[in-house]
């Protein structure tokens, strides 16, 4: 699974760690 988030904050970072150390594949875009 591919995720994009959108926003790179302090929970924009915090939450895609949390999906990459699961496997999914993230892209935080700020």
């Amino acid at each position: 699974m591919k995720v994009a988030i959108v926003g790179s904050g302090y929970v924009g970072l915090v939450t895609g760690t949390c999906f990459a150390e699961v496997g999914i594949e993230v892209v935080c875009v700020d």
